[in-house]
């Protein structure tokens, strides 16, 4: 799971043991596990298609999901994830996390694109309610579809409770597993253009090239949307064989990959939340991340922060952090501060209190 899938599990999860006096129906696209369902207030629902393409995501949510919901009769229909159904008459309650296909719809297939962009005010539009997760988001919903600002509110992402510091030893062998025992970088994400990899690798280059230094760069996550020019940029580096891959990881093991590493480097051209940061937050890591979007929102004061356009300012980050330890260490206690803000806890208040308006509105 990523962010969203992250949102959805942790936020629900809290809020269905938190109020056992509710029913809820979980509907889903596919055969689940009983590791969704949370309680014995949780009734699962499985209709088809599976919605992985845009044409059965259309079937699933203006023709399945509209049938479904008449014989449950919700008081609300609660979307973590930014679909709706035109054609249900029901409370809805959007959970719209960001609006990047707005911003650099280049960065997405053509058909996933037009759907999104179609759809995508119309369902901000009928909601009751719409839940996004910083004020940025808040603020690009009004700006790009005229949204009342009244209807919106804020629910902030936490962050998963697995990372924490590192012991000594344990960093040692981390390092020794990863990068062969030398200090390194770290990225967290979905490979994709958004998350400016082309320029962060120029910028990894030229840090090399100007100190000489033995460190690596460990890249975590899946090659989604590995573009050509993110790929012709890799295999034009200079040091690209100090640059790890390795895939998507395990909670466990992605806590303590980041937690050994020198700094996570986060400068991606947008976002609308930005999890990586408080996670790295929590496992008392220094960040690097980018000036725009909701980036200096989430992170505050305690992250240092560069234009993701400048591949001097992301390599002159890099430096810093790695040779001045007290500047470094600065950072890791600006985090431990601002970690406090943000908890899936919170997170799953804040919807619940979203989910009460979307009822009020209803009973209105």
């Amino acid at each position: 799971m990523e962010g969203i899938g992250w949102f959805t599990y942790e936020s629900l999860k809290r809020i269905v043991l938190s109020h056992p006096e509710h029913q809820f129906y979980f509907i889903f696209d596919r055969p689940t596990n009983d590791e969704f369902i949370f309680a014995d207030n949780v009734t699962p629902v499985v209709i088809g298609p599976p919605a992985r393409h845009p044409i059965l995501h259309y079937i699933w949510f203006e023709i399945s999901l509209p049938r479904a919901l008449k014989k449950i009769n919700p008081d609300v229909f609660v979307s973590p994830d930014a679909y709706l159904s035109l054609a249900s008459k029901y409370s809805d309650l959007i959970v719209i996390h960001d609006l990047n296909f707005e911003h650099f719809p280049e960065h997405m297939q053509w058909l996933v694109r037009k759907y999104y962009t179609y759809f995508t005010p119309r369902y901000a539009k009928k909601a009751k309610r719409i839940a996004t997760v910083s004020e940025f988001s808040k603020n690009d919903i009004i700006k790009q579809y005229g949204i009342d600002p009244n209807k919106i509110d804020v629910v902030y992402n936490g962050a998963n409770e697995l990372f924490k510091p590192i012991h000594k030893e344990d960093i040692k062998s981390i390092k020794e597993k990863f990068t062969g025992g030398n200090d390194y970088f770290v990225f967290v994400g979905a490979l994709n253009p958004r998350k400016n990899l082309q320029n962060i690798f120029k910028a990894f280059d030229q840090y090399k090239d100007r100190y000489k230094t033995n460190a690596k760069f460990v890249v975590v996550g899946v090659k989604m949307y590995w573009s050509e020019e993110i790929k012709s940029v890799y295999v034009k580096m200079k040091y690209k064989t100090d640059v790890i891959f390795t895939g998507r990881l395990e909670p466990d093991d992605l806590s303590k990959v980041v937690g050994s590493a020198i700094a996570l480097v986060y400068a991606s051209v947008f976002e609308g939340f930005g999890i990586p940061i408080i996670e790295a937050y929590n496992a008392e890591v220094p960040v690097i991340t980018s000036n725009v979007t909701s980036m200096p929102e989430i992170s505050g004061d305690a992250a240092l922060l560069v234009d993701p356009s400048s591949i001097e300012q992301i390599s002159d980050a890099m430096h810093k952090i790695s040779s001045d330890k007290a500047f470094a260490n600065s950072l890791v206690e600006k985090g431990r501060k601002r970690r406090a803000d943000f908890s899936w806890e919170k997170t799953s208040e804040s919807l619940w209190q979203s989910i009460l308006k979307t009822n009020d509105n209803n009973q209105n």
